[in-house]
């Protein structure tokens, strides 16, 4: 889920930080570009570990902490919203699109929640808003949850005005998050922690969408 990534990059430090050592000052340079990017086919960046070299001038090499889940790792994370449009949000990167849910699921408008109907054959969405509230499993928001990776994607969706082609105006689509990683819980053990052991268990990594 977190890992090591080295990155070779220039630094130029801020007149503000004179006072510090010179590795402490780099550091907040480089916590202040890096901290909460997405770099391209590396991840999420969390934080700068080290630097591994600095020289005479402004290159440095330095490790920083990437957050980036592999394919079929599983970790625990927190809802934080659910959509009518089949998805459950972590945050702005990770979502679990309708397919993998656990089957059937559907989505309970007057909660805002998805939910589970474990044993059920039901296949119509009006029948399984028929049944009790006492029969589903809801998947409900800031709840503790399991989550399978199956995949991540990168997108470079750069912003700026509307072109022109031909005298037509071009509306540019809708720009997306440069980092989204797909989840699923459609397998035995996965899903809100307390549909398995009854119990709040610790989650390793808290994600919210703004």
């Amino acid at each position: 889920m977190f890992c090591l990534s080295i990155i070779k990059d220039t630094v130029a430090v801020s007149p503000s930080y004179f006072s510090l050592p010179a590795e402490k000052a780099i550091c907040q340079e480089l916590h202040k570009k890096y901290a909460n990017r997405v770099l391209p086919d590396v991840g999420l960046c969390i934080c700068v570990s080290d630097i591994t070299e600095a020289g005479e001038g402004k290159i440095v090499v330095f490790r920083l902490v990437v957050f980036r889940p592999f394919p079929s790792e599983v970790i625990l994370a927190k809802v934080k919203s659910s959509s009518e449009d089949g998805t459950v949000n972590f945050f702005d990167d990770l979502y679990i699109p309708l397919n993998y849910l656990p089957q059937p699921s559907a989505f309970d408008p007057n909660e805002q929640a998805f939910f589970w109907l474990p044993d059920s054959e039901l296949t119509s969405t009006i029948e399984m808003l028929d049944t009790p509230l006492t029969s589903r499993m809801y998947i409900d928001r800031n709840e503790p949850i399991r989550i399978r990776i199956e995949s991540d994607e990168f997108f470079d969706d750069e912003p700026g005005p509307t072109k022109a082609a031909e005298g037509v105006l071009v509306q540019k689509p809708l720009r997306r998050s440069p980092y989204q990683v797909t989840c699923s819980i459609a397998e035995q053990g996965l899903g809100p922690v307390a549909w398995w052991d009854g119990s709040g268990a610790e989650q390793d990594v808290e994600m919210k969408e703004d």
